[in-house]
């Protein structure tokens, strides 16, 4: 059983693929406004990766979600989860209206994605442990026969805490080929640039030294994000890892590259702003 909504990946539907991006940009916008909270900032970085992800290189089916032979797609970088919210929404998970509730009492959409929400893998909050969840699905999987893949997103900032490398030591040692990970490389972390915190450089090569097959990409051009998830599948004995070079508020020009929006959400009149500049009037 394949996802209905997957598109070949071919230059004639990539413009498909990008009007799904642009909505899903407002979305992010609209519902971290009307919550008046949320992480818009990393969530506008990760849109292509997801969008490449959901509605092409991804094995699912939104009407059985707990579909056993389905890829899994964990989100670790949880805080990003109005980007996940709304590609699952346009998957046809849930109703696109319910993205209006986000934040709320009550609400499946929470400030952090949670098990529960139709399409979630994993509950998020503190950082740092997606890839250990990503590594126990992908040995459950090859204990059980499947050869569903596993992606696991990360955001460059997460990369300090010491379980993402215990991690990144296990993968490898268990030959996990069908383990993707892929890095959102925003160079941006909470309130500033990820330089001025802990230096990452030289990341390739370190992914390399502990024995993965490293990709590097751009993380909003579609065509170049496909053409690494397929060459991912193809990777045999060694998980890969795709980093990804995005903008941290990829989109919208006041928010690009700027740390005020990690965590800061749009009011009004900011709102406007970023919709026109999406081509959306209001």
């Amino acid at each position: 059983m394949d996802n209905a909504h997957q598109l070949p990946c071919s230059d004639e539907n990539l413009d498909d693929l990008r009007a799904v991006a642009r909505d899903v940009r407002k979305d992010i916008l609209t519902m971290t406004a009307a919550a008046s909270s949320g992480h818009p900032g990393g969530s506008l970085s990760a849109v292509e990766i997801l969008v490449a992800l959901y509605f092409r290189a991804l094995r699912h089916n939104p009407l059985e979600p707990e579909w056993s032979e389905r890829d899994r797609f964990i989100e670790s970088k949880g805080h990003a989860c109005p980007v996940l919210y709304s590609v699952l929404a346009r998957s046809g998970y849930f109703p696109v209206e319910e993205l209006s509730t986000f934040r709320q009492i009550n609400s499946r959409l929470q400030g952090h994605a949670r098990l529960g929400t139709p399409g979630v893998e994993m509950s998020s909050g503190s950082l740092g442990q997606g890839l250990s969840f990503g590594i126990g699905v992908a040995l459950a999987n090859r204990l059980d026969g499947r050869k569903a893949r596993v992606f696991v997103l990360m955001g460059d900032g997460e990369l300090n805490e010491g379980q993402v490398w215990e991690a990144a030591m296990a993968a490898p040692f268990y030959k996990l080929d069908r383990l993707t990970a892929i890095v959102d490389r925003n160079r941006i972390q909470n309130d500033r640039f990820t330089s001025e915190v802990m230096s990452l450089e030289p990341l390739s090569d370190r992914w390399r030294a502990f024995g993965w097959h490293v990709l590097e990409t751009n993380g909003h051009d579609l065509g170049d994000l496909l053409s690494a998830f397929d060459e991912a599948g193809r990777a045999r004995e060694k998980p890969t890892v795709i980093i990804a070079h995005t903008v941290k508020g990829k989109g919208v020009s006041f928010m690009e590259n700027n740390p005020d929006f990690h965590g800061k959400a749009p009011n009004p009149e900011q709102l406007e702003r970023a919709l026109v500049e999406l081509g959306f009037n209001s």
